[in-house]
């Protein structure tokens, strides 16, 4: 005899099945052409490190508080953008694209939006030195990794909102399986 709750009935068991993967189907992601570009990015960003960030101070030197960092007065907002641009835009965006995980993508995505602003500071801080400062201004390599993170803001902002043809079907069938709920719950005999 069947309980009036419907504990016993087999289309929640069914959705409860298709409930299950639809989350796990949405906790990845399917970068597919994508990847390509983002790895091609990941390799540009840590190229751009090894370049002049300013006068003789590279992106490496910048992250370890070097003396020709220290010597070009690498300000504030250009060490904070070589830091997120190594963790999110290189360190993250390669773990996303290893685990394929949707939460490490997300992150990519946020860390390298953030580091965008960052950039934009770092290279005016540049160009806008004191008269009598005989640092140097902006180098190629704090504009090359600038336009990177840029680029790899794009690919993951596409990646992360993108709906993957798995998602779609699996939220197809949960969407049938609901309705088929809502028919037997309406005719009562299941018809």
């Amino acid at each position: 005899m069947s309980r009036p709750d419907g504990a016993d009935d087999p289309m929640n068991e069914v959705r409860a099945d298709l409930e299950a993967a639809e989350r796990k189907i949405a906790s990845e992601i399917d970068p597919g052409a994508r990847a390509m570009f983002v790895a091609i990015a990941v390799l540009i960003l840590l190229v751009s490190f090894s370049l002049p960030h300013a006068g003789a101070a590279n992106g490496w030197d910048v992250l370890a508080f070097s003396p020709d960092a220290t010597a070009e007065e690498i300000a504030l907002p250009s060490r904070i953008f070589v830091w997120l641009a190594a963790v999110f835009g290189a360190l993250a965006s390669m773990l996303a694209l290893l685990t394929r995980k949707w939460t490490v993508a997300w992150l990519a995505l946020a860390g390298s939006a953030v580091s965008i602003v960052f950039g934009m500071l770092s290279v005016w801080s540049r160009q806008t030195l004191p008269v009598d400062s005989d640092a140097a201004g902006p180098g190629v390599g704090i504009i090359l990794g600038w336009i990177t993170v840029m680029v790899l803001t794009f690919h993951w902002a596409r990646v992360v909102w993108a709906r993957t043809s798995v998602q779609l079907a699996a939220e197809e069938k949960l969407r049938q399986a609901a309705a088929e709920e809502e028919r037997k719950g309406l005719f009562g005999d299941g018809r």
